[in-house]
């Protein structure tokens, strides 16, 4: 590239850049070496991509094909090849997973069918591990920018062993690229309709001349409309999304045994929240108290390992996470003008119709909270020298502890109309002040033992101890403790060069817990026990023609023994209310597959592909929601369970720089809720991506959803509209619609 065309490149990028401040200081950081280096970057390298992928989610990191688990790996080309900008973008190329969108941002996530769905109120108790850097965000996983990302890990089925309470259906974790030993730098804006903007710069290089320290920086601010027009407001940005993320790391090696490593994470996400329609439009809103969605979190990792002992290896892992967030919502979706043009019956003392005056409708919800987290983890890893048992065997040893607090404060206010000889209102305003507060202790060990032809036997325990206490303005009061154990059975066998094959059980846990706020005659639903979950999985790893094509192959059932089941009820003496409640559903069974495939045909060709198949059912168990009336939910399907995920994807790169990537990915129809019996819609979204990519900038046109599919992403069924007597009706929120953009890509040495 010559000198003149890369002058006329910066200047137009610079340009870009000034649209917002801190992609400009970012540019003006690294624009005195962007140019005069750019031959050191070659555009990337398809071989590179059939490199061997390493778990680092587990103890030890492993290739994945030696991992005896059903795991999914995301990394870096695919992010960057499908142009994800959000956690969002990439989960649906994940088999047999499955998300709740009642946030801004994806934060209630379900794996194999297990999953919340939201946490309106009450104690922290997440389903679905959710680690960023080794900074655990379980249910407050909404700031998942994968900007400067190395890979997203997802691995299925209880993780009892490694992550304990907080992974029975199973983990996700996000690693970002580590701090290089030469300088690299790099930025990229995006711009796209909906008035998207996107600007995002990283640093990596040593810090010292000899290469002991090393620093790595990534930022990245994101800003767009959110795909709602408040026709009441008149406003464009009501569900709008204002989204910093900011990640440093620092590695220091401070001996020839010692490495020390520093994470920090500084996340401010400040969204709208405004997608309920009470025609269910998937594009405008009436709403005249939109709600919002946000969350800033501040955390630290540090991981210390030390090699210096011959029979083992030490490694401490500390975090520190402080979130606070704010979620609201306007609860009767509309304004006081759209309530006066209804007509709401008035009754006579016997409840007969005698006229009708305009209706009088307002509400809004809202929860202001702050977490605070702690976890401490120190283990012993053998060494190669340490290894037991005539060295046929690894073993691991550890203890953890972590503390997690968190204060809330909820409003919930509604007036509307309620009929009478007298036209009233009924009116209420709620205020819940609450502090919960748990600690959980840990120790686990695993053995790995290598035994004859090619057998490998995996034993892990865990043991846990959790003690909380919680109280809140209600006079609620509970301080539940409990001890309780998981841990898996691996057997794996070798085939021969190209197959792995697996055998595993695993058992995982969740603690019970408590319900507040529930009325007297609720007394028996004040708490609820622990869930264990049995996982049975067999699987078969395969590479093909010569390596080129792998794939990963895995059967599971799974028995789940008094499941936690989310419960509501429509408050009978106020109808704008709901009782929500945690219960015990007794038992319920889900079966399915998991199939990933990766084929580089050539050097310019690559696909890849997943499929899930889930059968979920619960046993017998229903609940009552008014007098004599109950909710059978004995064989159906549970929640957010798809029976069937699917995902192809496909990208070109051509010896000359053209790039192309079309991928696409879909679900079958599946329950919104377990307290009724609406649906989704099966749907296909299909995205692309085309481009140039230069030896030191890429440029590129791309869209999502370009078919402008309408595909629901959460639901409700309930009675919302006095004048419709409160009848029960079905409210859809919708997924993302057609977005096309464009994005420019510097990188250099």
């Amino acid at each position: 590239m010559s000198n003149k065309k890369s002058n006329n490149q910066s200047s137009i990028f610079t340009i870009s850049l000034t649209r917002a401040p801190l992609a400009l200081a970012v540019s003006a950081a690294l624009s005195a070496s962007a140019w005069a280096q750019t031959d050191a970057i070659d555009k990337p390298d398809p071989n590179n991509d059939m490199e061997i992928m390493v778990v680092t989610a587990d103890f030890r990191s492993a290739s994945l094909e030696k991992m005896p688990s059903s795991i999914t790996v995301i990394d870096a080309q695919q992010i960057q090849d499908e142009n994800a900008q959000h956690f969002e973008d990439v989960m649906n190329s994940i088999a047999n997973f499955n998300w709740s969108g009642g946030s801004s941002r994806p934060k209630y996530f379900q794996i194999r069918g297990v999953g919340e769905q939201e946490q309106y109120q009450g104690a922290p108790n997440s389903s679905v591990g959710y680690i960023v850097d080794d900074i655990d965000l379980s249910g407050i996983g909404m700031v998942s920018s994968m900007y400067d990302l190395q890979q997203v890990e997802v691995l299925r089925g209880p993780q009892g062993t490694r992550y304990g309470a907080n992974a029975l259906a199973g983990l996700i974790y996000l690693k970002s690229n580590d701090p290089t030993d030469v300088f690299e730098h790099g930025a990229e804006v995006s711009l796209g309709n909906d008035d998207l903007q996107t600007f995002s710069g990283f640093s990596s290089g040593p810090l010292s001349d000899s290469g002991k320290l090393l620093y790595r920086v990534a930022l990245q601010q994101h800003q767009q409309n959110g795909y709602r027009d408040n026709l009441y407001l008149n406003k464009e940005d009501t569900n709008g999304r204002d989204e910093f993320t900011g990640r440093a790391k620092l590695r220091w090696y401070a001996t020839d045994d010692l490495q020390l490593d520093l994470t920090l994470l500084h996340a401010d996400f400040d969204n709208g929240y405004d997608v309920w329609s009470l025609t269910n439009d998937p594009t405008n809103t009436l709403s005249d108290q939109p709600g919002v969605d946000s969350q800033r979190t501040t955390g630290a990792g540090f991981k210390a390992t030390y090699s210096g002992a011959e029979q083992f290896e030490l490694t401490s892992l500390t975090s520190f996470a402080n979130t606070d967030h704010h979620y609201s919502y306007d609860g009767d979706w509309a304004n006081s003008e759209y309530w006066a043009s209804k007509q709401c019956d008035i009754y006579d003392a016997d409840w007969n119709s005698i006229g009708k005056l305009p209706c009088v409708y307002d509400a809004t919800w809202s929860k202001v909270g702050q977490r605070k987290t702690f976890t401490q983890e120190l283990r012993l890893t053998s060494s190669d020298a340490g290894r037991i048992f005539n060295e046929s065997t690894d073993w691991l040893i550890g203890v953890y502890f972590s503390s997690l607090q968190e204060d809330n404060s909820l409003i919930d206010y509604a007036k509307y109309s309620n009929g009478g000889l007298n036209p009233s209102f009924n009116e209420r305003t709620k205020y819940l002040d609450s502090t919960y507060d748990a600690q959980n202790y840990a120790i686990f060990g695993q053995l790995d033992i290598d035994m004859s032809n090619d057998y490998l036997l995996s034993l892990g325990l865990r043991l846990e101890n959790r003690s909380s206490d919680y109280s809140d303005t209600n006079l609620d009061n509970f301080s539940p403790s409990e001890t309780m154990w998981g841990g898996h059975l691996a057997l794996s066998k070798a085939l021969n060069e190209q197959h792995n094959a697996y055998i595993r059980v695993a058992r995982g846990y969740k603690a019970g817990g408590f319900n507040m706020t529930l009325p007297a005659d609720f007394s028996d639903k004040k708490e609820f026990n622990t869930e264990t979950l049995y996982n049975y999985e067999l699987g078969l790893k395969s590479a093909w023609l010569s390596g080129a094509l792998s794939t990963n192959v895995a059967l599971f059932y799974m028995d789940r023994q008094d499941q936690q089941v989310s419960a509501s009820k429509q408050n009978p003496e106020d109808l704008s209310e709901f009782i929500l409640f945690i219960d015990n559903a007794g038992s319920s069974k889900n079966y399915g597959l998991e199939i990933d495939a990766n084929w580089y045909i050539d050097s310019n060709w690559h696909l890849y592909s997943s499929v899930g198949y889930l059968n979920t059912a619960y046993g017998d168990y229903q609940y009552e929601v008014a007098e004599d009336q109950f909710v059978d939910l004995t064989g159906r399907d549970l929640a957010h369970s798809p029976h069937l995920t699917y995902s192809l994807g496909g990208t070109y790169r051509a010896n000359s720089g053209w790039f192309a990537n079309v991928n696409m990915s879909g679900k079958s129809e599946f329950y919104y809720s377990d307290s009724n019996d609406s649906r989704s819609e099966p749907y296909t979204v299909v995205n692309a991506r085309l481009g140039y990519e230069a030896s030191a900038w890429s440029a590129y046109l791309w869209g999502r959803n370009l078919f402008d599919e309408e595909y629901g992403v959460r639901g409700f069924y309930f009675g919302n509209e006095p004048d419709n007597g409160w009848a029960e009706k079905q409210y859809i929120r919708y997924g993302d619609p057609r977005q096309i953009g464009v994005t420019l890509n510097v990188k250099f040495m």
